[in-house]
């Protein structure tokens, strides 16, 4: 067996922010004694940027120059070169987590087009009550074909802490269609540029149903949505690049017409 390399951070959870000790083992394994020209160890936190490939023809200049926006790097030497003995060897390392410049350590994040490798927010609660009716809504362009409605509710706060739902109700008052779905749909929205021009994409990353069939008028539907881990981060806006979110309710009637509403959320991290 040749000679292996780990690293072992102490924090079980590896969650940390800014100005946070960074501190654990680097632990060095081998059947036999190894000569070594020293160790260092780098951490590095970098925003990646990527357009989606019907963007790439439209803004060809800001796709070529899209470079990593750099955030965090650190270096130390650890140990001088020499040799390690043949056995376990652990190596303790302990450095504050700084950033670049200005730079700030937004949260880590994938998604679809903006990825952040290694903030909390201020909430003021923003409470919505919407109406729905074939007038209120946007984009339709046979407006006299749709069959008539009213739907009524709220949503408790459109600026939401990431960890707790997002809730409220909606209330069918009257339609003359018969209702086969009411669904929630949660929407990431990734906008990425530069002076050449912006690109802004749209990702579905969940939808729930909260109503099925042709739910009894005035009878109060529950909305309640909890926001998936590895697919939401807090709301970012930067110069170079945008994670916002979106929430659709959306109604579908007999005879497949679909009825959506739309609502921005601000998400923050308490």
């Amino acid at each position: 067996m040749g000679t292996s390399l780990d690293i072992k951070i102490k924090r079980a959870n590896k969650v940390y922010h800014a100005g946070e000790m960074l501190s654990g083992v680097v632990v060095i394994c081998g059947k036999d004694s190894v000569q070594h020209q020293g160790i260092s160890l780098t951490v590095e936190g970098t925003v990646n940027l990527q357009l989606s490939a019907k963007s790439v023809g439209v803004f060809e200049a800001f796709y070529n120059s899209v470079k990593p926006i750099q955030i965090i790097n650190s270096t130390i030497e650890m140990v001088k070169p020499g040799k390690f003995p043949s056995g376990k060897t652990e190596i303790p390392f302990e450095f504050p987590l700084h950033v670049k410049g200005n730079k700030v350590l937004y949260e880590t994040y994938h998604g679809v087009f903006v990825n952040i490798q290694p903030q909390k927010g201020k909430l003021t609660p923003s409470p919505v009550d919407f109406t729905i009716t074939p007038e209120t809504l946007q984009n339709v362009k046979e407006r006299a074909l749709l069959p008539k409605f009213l739907i009524r509710g709220h949503l408790n706060s459109t600026n939401c802490v990431i960890t707790q739902p997002l809730t409220g109700e909606l209330v069918v008052e009257s339609s003359e269609a018969a209702i086969k779905s009411i669904e929630l749909q949660l929407v990431r929205v990734e906008t990425c540029g530069c002076a050449e021009g912006y690109a802004r994409d749209a990702t579905e990353i969940q939808n729930i149903q909260i109503a099925d069939g042709d739910v009894c008028r005035n009878l109060s539907v529950p909305i309640y949505m909890v926001f998936p881990r590895l697919f939401t981060c807090p709301t970012l806006e930067t110069t170079n690049f945008k994670v916002e979110f979106e929430v659709n309710i959306v109604v579908l009637l007999q005879g497949d017409h679909l009825i959506t509403e739309n609502f921005p959320l601000k998400l923050c991290r308490m």
